[in-house]
């Protein structure tokens, strides 16, 4: 039995390699480019975003408020590959991968802003009275391609067991046994009352409790980084420079760093700063698809700015203070590269590090429980939703007690394919993201009380 699972997880492993290969990557930084200049970049409107994204909710149809929305999304987004991930990307790809992870970023706004738009135009209101949305419910009704959206809900219902619950009740677990002896059971029996505390209470409760968690866990984890950075102020300027040229160059043999060429630069730049904004993957959508809002374009606009925290910000920081710390060309890797990075501050900085890791990780636990239950309710009716959401509590007691290799392996799998009908539905549908944009946005009816349902 134990040599069947190997090989299988050893065949899932070939298949996630696959499906994470060049053809997906070209596909999501494309589909990046393609509507950055079909929007006449869309990014110069950040600011104006940010600024919707703490105005006040309670305008037009919709369950949670503009900011909840948010929260929830980059709850979800937010998380070990803020942190771990970017310190992986460095160690294969050598400190030219910050750049390439950064301007997914930066392109990856406009994808966010797009897939977020037609989430709220094509939502419906469900048997509950709550609003649904999501490409599952774009590629039915925008694009009449039933099928097309019940493989979406399909691999996002199963993704979420692995990369939203499971994989990250384990990375808790091991931390807190690693940083403080505390065994996993424990902490799978807290984290799993905690999840059951607030899930069950629906989207609301979740909103309320990312509304207040997001904003802690980053600004926390922005200061400790900020607080690194000063100490190591005289070799910032070097740093970044390193970073530009090898983003063009690769980077060479150095200590123990193995080196890396410009292809594997750019592909794990590229591929880890996909996989942290989740920009294309279609699943930050459907949260936006709540949002109290006048118009898609409004919500579409804040959602964006999800892709701007979580990766021009969060892991632009994370990837200097790695960089800036020298470490990585002693060989250190993914998460023994970032204990040792933020250890340079005796005490302080293992507790911001843990603290980050716990709040990101709990938070996305959280967020992904709102886009697996959307997704099973699609495809089973409103029927499904309290068990799902018991049976999300009892995975995240399962997670932080095993070591589901193969679990993981397979909702990576499923992630992946999840960017494809949905990028899929950004193409097509182009022509209607666009005028909505403009209808709106272009031309400064964007506050217009008017909604589009």
């Amino acid at each position: 039995m134990s040599e069947f699972l190997l090989a299988l997880e050893g065949l899932l492993g070939k298949v996630s390699n696959i499906v994470w290969g060049p053809a997906l990557l070209i596909l999501l930084f494309g589909t990046h480019l393609f509507l950055t200049f079909r929007l006449r970049f869309i990014q110069r409107y950040l600011w104006k975003a940010i600024k919707l994204s703490f105005t006040k909710g309670g305008e037009g149809a919709g369950d949670i408020s503009h900011f909840g929305a948010l929260a929830t999304a980059l709850a979800a987004t937010i998380g070990t590959g803020n942190i771990v991930g970017v310190a992986t990307a460095i160690s294969l790809g050598g400190p030219g991968a910050v750049l390439w992870m950064w301007l997914t970023g930066v392109f990856g706004i406009a994808t966010k802003y797009a897939e977020s738009l037609l989430s709220v135009k094509y939502r419906v209101k469900t048997e509950r009275g709550t609003m649904a949305g999501g490409p599952m419910y774009v590629l039915e009704r925008g694009m009449k391609m039933k099928w097309l959206a019940v493989l979406f809900a399909l691999f996002a219902a199963v993704a979420a067991f692995g990369i939203g619950n499971m994989a990250q009740a384990n990375s808790i677990s091991q931390m807190l046994q690693n940083s403080y002896s505390i065994q996993p059971w424990i902490s799978g029996v807290v984290l799993a009352c905690l999840t059951a505390i607030v899930v069950l209470g629906g989207i609301r409760s979740i909103a309320r409790v990312c509304e207040a968690l997001v904003p802690f866990m980053a600004i926390t984890y922005i200061i400790g980084c900020s607080v690194l950075l000063l100490m190591g102020i005289s070799t910032i300027p070097q740093s970044v420079l390193l970073i530009v040229q090898s983003a063009f160059t690769g980077h060479a043999v150095l200590g123990g760093f193995v080196g890396a060429g410009v292809r594997e630069t750019i592909r794990y730049g590229i591929a880890r700063g996909l996989f942290s904004n989740e920009s294309g993957l279609g699943s930050a959508p459907i949260v936006a698809a709540a949002a109290q809002t006048k118009n898609p374009v409004r919500q579409a606009l804040v959602s964006s700015t999800g892709t701007f925290w979580d990766t021009v910000v969060v892991c632009a920081l994370t990837g200097l203070v790695l960089v800036n710390s020298g470490l990585w060309a002693k060989g250190l890797k993914g998460a023994e590269l970032t204990h040792a990075a933020f250890g340079v501050i005796p005490h302080l900085g293992p507790f911001v590090l843990s603290l980050g890791l716990l709040t990101f990780v709990f938070s996305t636990i959280l967020g992904w429980c709102y886009y697996g239950e959307r997704s099973a309710e699609y495809l089973f009716g409103p029927r499904i939703v309290l068990p799902y959401r018991i049976a999300w509590v009892l995975c995240v007691l399962l997670g932080a007690v095993l070591s589901l290799n193969i679990v993981w392996t397979l909702s990576d799998i499923t992630n992946g394919l999840m960017a494809v009908p949905n990028l899929i539905s950004l193409l097509v549908l182009n022509k209607v993201i666009q005028k909505e944009t403009e209808k709106y946005l272009w031309s400064g009816k964007i506050d217009d009380n008017a909604t589009e349902q």
